[in-house]
């Protein structure tokens, strides 16, 4: 018993603390180098911009896509999940599904 309450506290230390980590390693990278060249706006400054128009939605994380210089916020309200489709350059929204 005490080895599988050490294997599942093992499993919840490598879990995703914040929403950053929820990006894939590779896209983490593309999104720095993209910032450092000043392609891009930073994530949180797209944040800002977005999460309070986002009221009683919970965010779960972004996703970005270096090809489209695009971040792709994920939210969810009442078991529905929906995207906010963001142009990373400019911080315009581009579109909303869900």
């Amino acid at each position: 018993m005490n080895r599988v309450i050490a294997i599942i506290a093992a499993s919840l230390a490598v879990l995703p603390v914040s929403s950053h980590a929820q990006q894939r390693p590779d896209e983490q990278n593309e999104a720095r180098r993209d910032l450092r060249a000043g392609n891009v706006r930073s994530l949180r400054d797209i944040e800002r911009r977005v999460l309070p128009t986002k009221p009683g939605m919970q965010y779960l994380g972004p996703e970005y896509d270096p090809s489209a210089m695009v971040y792709r916020l994920k939210f969810i309200r009442d078991g529905r999940v929906s995207f906010v489709d963001v142009d990373a350059r400019t911080g315009q929204v581009l579109g909303e599904s869900r």
